[in-house]
This record gives structure tokens, C-alpha cells and sequence, in this order.
């Protein structure tokens, strides 16, 4: 049975507490090799001071110049001595023979180290052995008053006081030092504690593993996908999360700062769930879904995924339109049964002269009831559609019309785009002239051709615009009633841009009438029939 691994947070923890042993360790010696040296040259400094003040005893100088042994060398180097702390104190001749010593016996003696580079004339500091073992040693050359050199003092200190000082400041050291290593210790701890809980327990080949998974899941599916931290920032955003919205997401951006549009905004603000939400983000109709993201209690952010809902929305569009033409064409199917069930009465009871009249009036007459105009607009797609939008507004008490201003001779070269700017524009219309308090409810549509650039304008009968709306508008999101609206517009502007238009809010309305838009479709149509 394999033995299981180690978990990778206790590696890093026992590599760490060995490194700062290592460390703290290395540097205990360092700081003890340190210590020995300078308490070895501070002693033999001190002495060197030593000597140097005994041999600027003039008395001591004369004794020695005159070789007493007498004993008065002697006394004088003991006083000295026992004041001092030192060792041992001995005073030699020009020939280097003591003439003071702890020791007595040694007097008379040669030194037991070369004097001679001392009786030179120069000074000596080292450790050295002599017969009273090592010692940090300072020697100075005696001289007198001539200054010529009669003698040496040499000063001792024990070296087992410079042990029992470094030992005392290791002492000291070693508390701060082994403070040090606990403080480490703990801080390593800490640091993989905190480790642990930012990887969520995760060992480093299983971080690998969620990294390539999430490169080959998040880069490869067809769907956008933004995730927030819990910070409000981005985190993560694929190639085409930037391709839907039209923009660049660096990592690191707030949420406030992003462009995008405002409902997707307040999702990610508010970390609400949302599901299917649709939206509008440059020329593209998306499909947002978003939800937070908790593992083992931790908040972990937020993830939106974006579907491209672009073509979709064509369709629907298209399918509305046809639906509406069918509709249109379902009543003017009974309406044609009506007028030949008409013309085949008069016909029958002989009333021909009545039938050729009435022939006459309806090919002369107006276009589907749209008003006077009706037979202004030569497109049958726009005729169809308007019909529908007629019937339909007729259905709610509501009088649609072509203003008398109207002119297209040509025909419309993008239908589905055309009837979605002004299907948009009609139903809000129409809904605004159903819930105005003027009555009949009713709303006027003129459509004029500009050379191959469509003006559409729609007005209606309704409460107009509210002021604190009208800035907005086009916000996706933003509506004057309750619910879940606000779309329409958004779409509407997209489509007109899709051309190079625009729409915009000609008017907001007031006491006379309700609010007036404006839409302008540069190139939507030919500019003569014969050019269709």
C-alpha cells in the first residue's frame, strides 16, 4: 500500500520553520564569532592602556633603568595590578630578565615570549601563552627621559573573562535569537494558514488541473462569461464576453467602471440572480444569466454568462412581420368577399352602370384605410405593416393614420430593420394614446423620403413623456410604465444606428398633444420606384 504524500501546506510549512532555523542559526554564529573577536580586541586594548599608563610611571622607569631589585619594581607593578584586574603585570629590562612578576619566583627570569621587537621601540597587542596560560596581551617599551628604551611593561588579561563575558552576550543573544525563530515560526504558520484558505485547501497539481479545465471550458464554449470577486472586481472575463459587449474588460476593473449596459450594471452591483435577461450592448441583442458563486461558505463573487440573441431577434422580427401581414391579409380577404359579393348584387339585378362606379371608386380610393395619404406610401411591406399595426390599434380604441405629409415613391431595401424602428415607435405610441386621457385616442405616423433617407415620425394623443424620463429614454431598462419594459426603444435606436440614423425625442409632449418622435434611416430606401 503507497504511502499517501504529504499535503503540499504542510511542505511549505516544515520548509519554512527549517529555512528560518537555517538562518536564525547561521546567524547566531555569526554573531558569536563576531562577539569573540572584538571582546578579544577590546581586552587587548584595554591592556595595552593598561601598560601604557604603568610605563608612564617615571618612578617605575627610573628603577627599571637603574636594574633595581630591590623590590620596589615589584610593589609598584602588584598595586597596579590588583587595581586594574589584570592578570598579570611583569616589567623586564633592556635584556629582558624580570623584574616583576605575580609569580616571585618567575623574577630574575627571562620573559617567555621574544622582547625584542618590543625593546625596538614598537607596541604589541595579541593573545598569546605564557606561564600563566593564554591571556589578551597589550606590551609598550619603557623608556626614559631621553627617550631611549630601558625596558618593557607587559599587561595581561585572562581569557576566561572574555569567555564569560561572550557567554553572558550569547546568553542575551540567544533569547532574542530564539524569540526570533518563535515569531517565524508563527508567521510561517500563519502565512500557510492563509495559504491554505485563499487556494480553498486545494493542492498546487489540482490548482493545475482547474487551470487547464478552466482554459479549455471558459475558451471554448460559445458563450461570453465575466466573473466579479467579492470585491466588486472583474476577475475573469473570455474572448467573447468582450466580442458580445464591444469592449475591452481588463482584470481588476470595478464593476461601476465597466461599459456595459445598465441593467447588466445592476445585476453585477446588486449580486442579485438573474435569469434570461434581455439586453441590448451595441449592435447585438444578448441574453444575460447571472448568479453568485460560494464554495464551503466563502464568497467567492459573482459569474454572468452573455448569449448572442442577434439572430434570434431577426427572426422574431421577421415572424412578427409575417404575422402581421397575415393578418392583414385574412381582412382584406373578406373585405375582397364583401366587395364581389357587392359587385356580383348589382350585376345580377342588372344595376351595371352602379357596379362600373363602384369599381372605379376602389381602385381610386385610398390604400387600406390609412387616411388620405395611404396612397403616398408605394412600398407594399410598409403599407402591410402599417395595416396591421391599424387593425391592431383599432383593437384597442385606438385611430392610426398617415399624416397627409407622407411620401415614399420608393421601396424600402431593409424591411426587417425599417418595420422595427417604426413597429417600436408605433406601439409605444399606440400604448401611450390608450392610456392618455384625451379622447379618441389617436396617433399619427409620417413617413417622408428624402432622396434614399427614410424621416419617420410618430406622435400620439397620449400624457407625453415625464420629465425625469426624458434624459434616459433610450436607456435600456427605462420605460414610463411598470413592468418589465424598457426594450423597445433600445432596439429601435440600435436599428436605426444599424443604418447610420438615429432616433431621438422630438418632443415630450404638453397640453395639445402627446410626445413626438423622430427616426432618420439614411440609404433604407431606393429613391424612386423604378429604382426598386
Amino acid at each position: 500500500m503507497s504511502r499517501r504524500p504529504m499535503r503540499f501546506a504542510r511542505q511549505a510549512l516544515l520548509l519554512q520553520i527549517g529555512l528560518i532555523a537555517l538562518v536564525v542559526g547561521i546567524g547566531f554564529v555569526l554573531v558569536a564569532s563576531l562577539l569573540d573577536r572584538a571582546l578579544e580586541d577590546q581586552f587587548g586594548q584595554r591592556a595595552l592602556a593598561v601598560a601604557r599608563a604603568t610605563a608612564a610611571d617615571a618612578d617605575l622607569v627610573a628603577a627599571v633603568a637603574r636594574e633595581d631589585r630591590s623590590g620596589a619594581v615589584q610593589d609598584r607593578a602588584e598595586r597596579i595590578r590588583t587595581s586594574t584586574g589584570a592578570l598579570f603585570i611583569v616589567v623586564a629590562d633592556r635584556r629582558g630578565i624580570r623584574l616583576a612578576h605575580p609569580s616571585p619566583s618567575e623574577i630574575g627570569k627571562p620573559v617567555s615570549t621574544d622582547p625584542s621587537w618590543v625593546l625596538a621601540g614598537h607596541e604589541v597587542v595579541d593573545v598569546q601563552r605564557g606561564t600563566l596560560g593564554y591571556s589578551a596581551r597589550g606590551k609598550v617599551p619603557l623608556r626614559d627621559g631621553t627617550g631611549t628604551v630601558v625596558g618593557q611593561v607587559s599587561v595581561g588579561f585572562d581569557t576566561e573573562d572574555i569567555a564569560h563575558v561572550l557567554l553572558r552576550l550569547l546568553g542575551t543573544t540567544a533569547i532574542f535569537t530564539g524569540g526570533a525563530l518563535v515569531v517565524g515560526v508563527i508567521g510561517a504558520a500563519l502565512l500557510t494558514r492563509g495559504l491554505k484558505r485563499r487556494t480553498l485547501g486545494l493542492e498546487p497539481h489540482e490548482l493545475a488541473d482547474l487551470v487547464r479545465e478552466r482554459e479549455a471550458v471558459l475558451y471554448g464554449i460559445g458563450e461570453g462569461v465575466l466573473a466579479v470577486d467579492a470585491d466588486g472586481r472583474v476577475s475573469f472575463a473570455n474572448q467573447e464576453a468582450e466580442q458580445l459587449l464591444g469592449t475591452g474588460v481588463a482584470p481588476g476593473t470595478p464593476v461601476s467602471e465597466l461599459e456595459v449596459p445598465a441593467r447588466l450594471r445592476s445585476a453585477l452591483e446588486s449580486r442579485q440572480p438573474v435569469q434570461n435577461l434581455i439586453t441590448v450592448a451595441g449592435d447585438r441583442v444578448l441574453v444575460a444569466n447571472h448568479r453568485r458563486v460560494s464554495r464551503d461558505g466563502a464568497d467567492l463573487g459573482s459569474v454572468l454568462t452573455l448569449r448572442d440573441r442577434t439572430d434570434l431577434e431577426v427572426l422574431n422580427r421577421e415572424l412578427e412581420s409575417v404575422r402581421g401581414m397575415t393578418d392583414v391579409l385574412r381582412a382584406q380577404r373578406h373585405e375582397f368577399s364583401n366587395r364581389l359579393h357587392t359587385l356580383s348584387g348589382l350585376l345580377q339585378t342588372g344595376h351595371q352602370d352602379d357596379a362600373v362606379s363602384y369599381l372605379q371608386a376602389l381602385t381610386s380610393g385610398p390604400v387600406a384605410g390609412l387616411g388620405p395619404a395611404g396612397d403616398a406610401v408605394r412600398d407594399p411591406v410598409l403599407l402591410a405593416f402599417l395595416a396591421a399595426k391599424k387593425a391592431v390599434a383599432a383593437e384597442k380604441s385606438v385611430v392610426l393614420e398617415l399624416g397627409e405629409t407622407s411620401w415614399v415613391p420608393g421601396r424600402v431595401r431593409a424591411p426587417v430593420e425599417v418595420t422595427t424602428v417604426v413597429g417600436n415607435l408605433v406601439d409605444n405610441a399606440v400604448r401611450a394614446a390608450q392610456l392618455g386621457e384625451r379622447r379618441p385616442a389617436r396617433v399619427e405616423v409620417d413617413l417622408l423620403a428624402d432622396g434614399a433617407t427614410l424621416h419617420v415620425s410618430v406622435v400620439d394623443s397620449g400624457a407625453g413623456v415625464p420629465p425625469e424620463l426624458r434624459e434616459d429614454l433610450f436607456v435600456e431598462g427605462v420605460s414610463t410604465e411598470d413592468g418589465d419594459h424598457g426594450l423597445g426603444l433600445a432596439l429601435c435606436r440600435q436599428a436605426a444606428r444599424s443604418f447610420g440614423g438615429d432616433v431621438r425625442l422630438a418632443d415630450p409632449g404638453g397640453a395639445e398633444r402627446g410626445a413626438v418622435f423622430h427616426a432618420w434611416l439614411p440609404g433604407a430606401v431606393t429613391e424612386s420606384e423604378e429604382g426598386a
